[in-house]
């Protein structure tokens, strides 16, 4: 059967010819994505998040390009993204506190993860929300905007309240604890 069969009937939901199509270019998508993520593991990923990218949007390919090339720049952006993505989580990355040895305890760390959960817990949902999707999970104020369904202000907003309730949270915690430790000793 021709590709262009192939690519009729996976518009319209055949699974059989979506299969037919990934056998034909999975190692072309995995091979491009290779090469910008460098990491086996973030290349199967990124494949992966290409694949589910386009087959969302094979609906809307009209073949005024080969399928090929469009699959190809589907594999890019993607891979782009992620690279993106994966640079701005390790950009806002900070130790969360500077008296902690990289030594530490796994008491020290259960302690520090627990303290971190209470304080997060701590906070409104909005702000909590704003701060996971941001801080944690990498994305921008206007994809938070899209989710949550509110303004790329009111993330921003929610994401600089969070920020310092969080610092507030966790410095009395930590000095609470240090209080408890000196008398301890």
């Amino acid at each position: 059967m021709l590709e262009t069969e192939y690519i009729k009937r996976a518009k319209r939901g055949d699974g059989d010819a979506v299969r037919e199509l990934y056998n034909r270019y999975a190692p072309r998508v995995y091979a491009v994505v290779r090469r910008l993520a460098g990491d086996d593991a973030l290349a199967e990923d990124w494949a992966q998040e290409a694949w589910v990218r386009a087959i969302r949007a094979l609906p809307g390919f009209r073949g005024e390009a080969r399928f090929s090339t469009w699959l190809h720049r589907i594999a890019v952006n993607s891979a782009l993204h992620g690279r993106r993505w994966r640079e701005r989580r390790t950009k806002s990355e900070v130790a969360l506190s500077p008296s902690l040895p990289s030594n530490a305890t796994r008491s020290e760390q259960t302690t520090l993860r627990v303290t971190l959960e209470q304080a997060m817990q701590a906070l409104p949902d909005g702000m909590r929300q704003v701060l996971v999707l941001h801080d944690v999970e990498g994305y921008t104020h206007e994809e938070i905007a899209t989710f949550l369904g509110v303004t790329p202000g009111t993330s921003k907003s929610q994401l600089f309240k969070a920020r310092a309730r969080m610092r507030r949270l966790l410095r009395t915690s930590l000095e609470a604890q240090a209080g408890e430790e000196a008398c301890n000793t």
